[in-house]
C-alpha cells in the first residue's frame, strides 16, 4: 500500500472518534511528507531538530509541526519561530527556555508535559510529583509565552496488554487531576497524547486525543546519522 493509502486507512478510523493523527515522519524525506500532505494530512511529528528545520523550510507552510522527541534547551531557538506543539516538555528549565524563545518571536508556543509512565529507564519525562511541582511554581506562573495544553506519555516497550492499559489509564487520571486543579477555567487544556502504531487502540480506549503513527504510514525507516541530535 502507498503512503496515501496507509494514511487514509488511519484517518477513516480516527476521524469519527475525533482523535488527531500525528504522522511521525522522522528519517523520511520531504517527498514522503509531501505525499502524505497531498492525501490530506496536516500534522507531522519529528524527533530531531535539524531534520525538522530542514523539512519545514521546503514543505508547505500550513503544516503543523510537532516536536515529539527529547529536546535540548540549546535547540529550542531553531524551532521557536514555527513549531505548532512541543510534546516533550520534561523540565521547568526547558519550559523556561521555550518561553524565552517564544517571547523573542512574539508568539505563544503550545506545549505538552511529557510524563514518565513507562517501567523503563531509557525514556524521558516528568514524574507525577515533578509535574505538579512545576505547575505550582512561581516560575511557571510568570511565563506568558507558553501554554500547557495537555500531557504526553510513552508506554513501556513490549509490555503485556494489561500493563500498557494501566500506564495509559494512570496518565489519563493524572490529566483529569491536573485539569481540575490547575486548568478548570480554560478550554485549551484538553490533549492527552498517548499511543503509537502498536498500542494506539488501547490508548484511545483510555482517553487519548492524539496518536503518533510512523512506520505504519511511511514504511520502514532508514535511520540517518545527524551530527547534532535534538
Amino acid at each position: 500500500m502507498s503512503i496515501a493509502d496507509n494514511l487514509l486507512k488511519y484517518k477513516s478510523e480516527l476521524d469519527p472518534l475525533s482523535v488527531k493523527l500525528i504522522a511521525v515522519s522522522k528519517y523520511k524525506d520531504a517527498d514522503a511528507v509531501l505525499e502524505a500532505y497531498n492525501a490530506g494530512q496536516r500534522i507531522f511529528g519529528e524527533n530531531i531538530v535539524q531534520e525538522l528545520v530542514e523539512k519545514q523550510e521546503v514543505l508547505p507552510k500550513d503544516i503543523e509541526w510537532h516536536l515529539i522527541g527529547h529536546l535540548q534547551t540549546n535547540k529550542v531557538k531553531y524551532i521557536a519561530p514555527f513549531i505548532s506543539l512541543i510534546q516533550s516538555v520534561d523540565s521547568l528549565k526547558l519550559l523556561a527556555e521555550i518561553n524565552k524563545q517564544a517571547l523573542k518571536n512574539k508568539r505563544v508556543i503550545d506545549c505538552l508535559l511529557q510524563i514518565y509512565i513507562a517501567d523503563e529507564d531509557t525514556k524521558f519525562g516528568l514524574g507525577y510529583d515533578e509535574a505538579i511541582e512545576l505547575l505550582r511554581s512561581e516560575e511557571f506562573a510568570a511565563m506568558q509565552n507558553v501554554r500547557i495544553v495537555g500531557v504526553m506519555g510513552i508506554a513501556s516497550n513490549h509490555a503485556l496488554e494489561k500493563q500498557t492499559k494501566d500506564e495509559f489509564n494512570e496518565l489519563k487520571v493524572l490529566f483529569d487531576g491536573i485539569k481540575v486543579s490547575f486548568f478548570r477555567k480554560v478550554d485549551y487544556f484538553k490533549e492527552v497524547s498517548m499511543g503509537m502504531s502498536g498500542d494506539y487502540k488501547l490508548a484511545i480506549e483510555q482517553g487519548s486525543t492524539m496518536v503518533r503513527i510512523g512506520s505504519n504510514i511511511f514504511g520502514k525507516r532508514v535511520i540517518k546519522h545527524y551530527k547534532a541530535e535534538s
